[in-house]
């Protein structure tokens, strides 16, 4: 089996650097959404991962995983307790998606099948398991968690410590319904805490200046909520499209806008304000 990590660019859509699975050994951690499980599969080129790890399950991330389930009856699927009921029972995951895509829901993510419940690993964090440590780190979605591969010092880290692609600027992906500032920064305390030699992405990739990712993506996600807080839907979109085209080309303002479409950003945040002023 790999010893080393492998990143897999699924290529959502045919497009590159959106939406990275990593493969280290014997386990796989994020394998995308269903739309992208061929190119996975071909990447893993006859490889069948004993684990499936999940940071959390948004379809971009956790998509894919009843489609390799029902192909691979005996892999084991880890998760968090409060996802897990929604890779069971997946339709209420599938109508909170639906409202943020409407009739693109089937075209950017694919089919959503269920997972078993006797194939699920379910987590709370805290455990150390398989020599990996799994940590709860809410703040994107309250059920992610980030897992620190002891050996290596790899942290993946899913979205809790943000969207950095091909040198471009590290954001904060916030869309409905669980975003809390709060509970972001304290996740990314404990992310640091760790002090992993790398850190590992889905959107895209791992990196070694783990410092600096995570003192960027505070300050992104300070500045980000504060325009959200003082903004409409459109206005904030406007405002990260021309951020991000300011400091990328064509192709690489693209792959940040595939990753974390603009245009589903401000509602997560203005939820938050919401509750805080609620």
């Amino acid at each position: 089996m790999i010893s080393e990590l492998v990143q897999h660019d699924v290529r959502h859509l045919g497009r590159q650097h959106v939406i990275c699975c990593f493969e280290l050994g014997d386990v796989i951690v994020d394998p995308g959404p269903e739309s992208s499980v061929r190119t996975l599969l071909a990447a893993l080129d006859g490889r069948v991962p004993r684990s499936i790890l999940l940071t959390h399950v948004h379809l971009d991330h956790a998509g894919a995983t009843g489609s390799l389930v029902r192909l691979w009856p005996e892999v084991e699927v880890w998760v968090h307790e409060r996802g897990a009921p929604h890779v069971v029972d997946p339709s209420r995951l599938v109508a909170s998606a639906r409202r943020l895509y409407g009739e693109d829901l089937e075209r950017l993510w694919g089919e959503t099948i269920p997972v078993p419940e006797e194939s699920l690993r379910v987590l709370s964090g805290g455990e150390r398991l398989d020599g990996f440590r799994v940590a709860y780190t809410p703040g994107h979605a309250s059920h992610h968690v980030s897992y620190l591969h002891e050996a290596s010092g790899i942290a993946f880290a899913g979205d809790a410590a943000g969207v950095r692609i091909d040198g471009g600027p590290t954001l904060p992906p916030t869309p409905p319904p669980d975003i809390d500032v709060e509970a972001w920064h304290a996740s990314m305390d404990l992310l640091a805490g760790w002090a992993p030699e790398r850190i590992a992405i889905t959107h895209f990739g791992a990196f070694r200046d783990v410092a600096e990712q995570l003192a960027g993506l505070r300050e992104a996600l300070d500045s980000w909520a504060a325009v959200a807080r003082e903004t409409n839907a459109d206005t904030y979109a406007g405002r990260m499209v021309a951020h991000v085209r300011e400091v990328a080309d064509e192709r690489l303002a693209g792959e940040y806008f595939q990753a974390m479409p603009p245009e589903t950003l401000w509602a997560g945040l203005d939820r938050y304000w919401s509750r805080r002023s609620g």
